[in-house]
């Protein structure tokens, strides 16, 4: 069975291939045009076709759209309401048309494809498929919170032997997401994109607005929940986009965080409860606070808990194939990882760097070559291996430093040219990663739970510490990932270090980078001292 998965409603475009049960490929379509979240710049909502994302996962798998036997589309526009209050009628309508009509959108970008052969799924059920269906676990609860899909906010339900059932959903306007959409709107930021600059911010502030937000977000006792009504101007000024950064400010995020943390608690127990599951998938992009997660992991009444990586809407084209095969009688095995974009041969790479007429070099180990450029507090851009799929680089698309210098996490933000309030993130063999870093579940290689840093450590590694002593990590498990294992066994053994900061390769307001031309443009308008390109090294002069 041959399912092509597509996303193409809100924002994040995407495409995903599943063939014969297996995860085959699985991209954003901002990596092959460089839009960010598939946004023009004069718009929120792009709606934009993941055409090239879409015809690369069919030539990974030496396919033609007339191959496909079936391809999901993670929206079903007969579920919207358009009668729901907070909603435009008339943009709703044009929405609701360009899904309709996406079967012969489809057919129009990959020729050949039948577009017969589309079948809507529901947002959140997509959603909850790239979780339930293609996570780890063969049974789980399952927990979907974003800002919106056709007519609702979040899904509750459980996962057993593929089937889902539903036990709870939120109808919109009331919406998790939609809040943090707000704040982040309020606060200067751009909604729908820069939610993590609000949870970085709350480090900053003490959450005395937290009585204000527990009575407009509450839990409604039914695994549904009330969130509307919130007037921010009544705690903080509304901030430009250049306007300066208040105390107010970081205390409105800290406030609203410290609530997304309680209601989905709430909301966790609500649904530990009802199924009796004692592991948790989730997807959506809520799941992307890594601050709320830990807390679910730490406080909560799951065991374990697993976040599909690309959780926000682009994984809902990989959770729209997921759906159709196992209705087709065919249910995917569990993604292999989130390296599931483009990778380049050594003959591919070696071309880019002649085009390019740069100055390289071919080590005999270019983890020994990154080690020992970190070590003497090199910034090095790593580019190995097939790219992620979702918003973390996880070594594979990287910016790498040492974490021992405490001037390298203002020095990275400089290069990316973004807020210094902003952390960066420690990489960390799995077996060691206990030793350095508490609360959080551990392995954790996706860098979708926060850690308590051990304060011996703190002072160690001050980079990757935040304000509020803890730290967003990536394990690295040396039978996945022996390449950078070894970099950071080479390390470790040059300086007694055994992390190195990792942060995505890219620059403030551009995609993470993805072909060889996008890191050498890169390498070459930014302050990076070095670049790793597969087997080649390329050292600024």
């Amino acid at each position: 069975m041959r399912i092509l998965g597509i996303n193409a409603i809100f924002h994040d475009p995407a495409a995903a291939l599943i063939v014969d049960g297996e995860v085959v490929a699985a991209a954003e379509e901002e990596r092959f045009n460089r839009r960010k979240h598939g946004k023009p710049a004069v718009s929120f909502a792009a709606w934009e076709l993941p055409e090239q994302s879409a015809r690369w996962c069919l030539e990974t798998a030496d396919l033609d759209p007339a191959d496909l036997d079936a391809v999901g589309y993670s929206y079903d526009p007969a579920l919207v309401d358009h009668s729901l209050d907070g909603l435009d009628p008339s943009w709703e309508t044009l929405r609701t048309t360009y899904a309709r009509r996406a079967p012969m959108f489809l057919r129009a970008a990959l020729p050949g494809l039948d577009p017969r052969i589309v079948r809507f799924v529901r947002h959140h059920v997509a959603h909850a498929a790239s979780s339930g269906l293609c996570g780890p676990f063969p049974d789980s609860a399952v927990l979907v919170s974003d800002g919106r899909g056709e007519a609702t906010s979040y899904l509750a339900g459980e996962y057993r032997d593929g089937k889902l059932e539903e036990l709870a959903s939120q109808a919109l306007p009331h919406s998790l997401g939609l809040r943090y959409e707000d704040l982040t709107e309020h606060l200067g930021f751009h909604r729908s994109s820069d939610e993590y600059k609000v949870m970085a911010l709350a480090s900053y502030g003490t959450p005395r607005f937290l009585p204000a937000m527990r009575e407009r977000i509450f839990a409604t006792g039914d695994g549904g929940f009330h969130a509307d009504g919130i007037e921010w101007t009544d705690h903080a000024p509304r901030r430009s986009a250049s306007g300066e950064l208040l105390q107010e400010h970081a205390d409105l995020a800290a406030s609203l965080q410290r609530r997304l943390e309680e209601l989905l608690l709430e909301l966790a127990e609500w649904l530990y409860r009802r199924t009796g599951q004692s592991r948790l998938t989730m997807a959506g992009g809520v799941a992307l606070n890594c601050v709320a997660n830990t807390r679910l992991y730490a406080e909560g009444p799951f065991e374990e808990i697993w976040v599909q990586p690309a959780a926000g809407d682009a994984g809902t084209a990989l959770g729209a194939a997921a759906t159709v095969a196992t209705e087709l009688g065919e249910r995917p095995a569990p993604m292999p990882g989130a390296d599931l974009g483009r990778g380049f041969t050594d003959a591919q790479l070696r071309q880019a760097l002649d085009r390019a007429m740069v100055r390289y070099e071919r080590p005999a180990d270019v983890a020994v070559a990154a080690a020992e450029a970190l070590t003497a507090d090199k910034i090095v851009a790593w580019f190995c291996g097939r790219a992620e799929y979702g918003p973390r680089a996880l070594g594979h698309r990287s910016l790498l430093a040492h974490p021992g210098q405490a001037a390298n996490l203002e020095r990275l933000n400089d290069v990316k040219g973004r807020e210094q309030f902003r952390p960066v993130a420690p990489m960390v063999l799995a077996e060691r990663a206990g030793e350095l870093f508490g609360r959080g579940p551990i392995p954790s290689p996706y860098m979708l739970f926060v850690h308590d840093v051990a304060p011996v450590w703190r002072d160690r590694v001050p980079a990757v510490t935040h304000v509020d002593g803890t730290a967003r990590i990536q394990t690295v498990d040396r039978a996945d990932e022996p390449l950078l294992a070894r970099m950071l066994t080479e390390f470790e053994a040059r300086t007694g270090l055994p992390v190195v900061v990792n942060t995505s390769l890219n620059t403030a307001g551009r995609p993470m980078v993805d072909s060889p031309r996008d890191v050498l443009e890169c390498f070459g308008a930014s302050p990076i001292d070095v670049l790793v390109l597969g087997p080649f090294v390329v050292r600024r002069p």
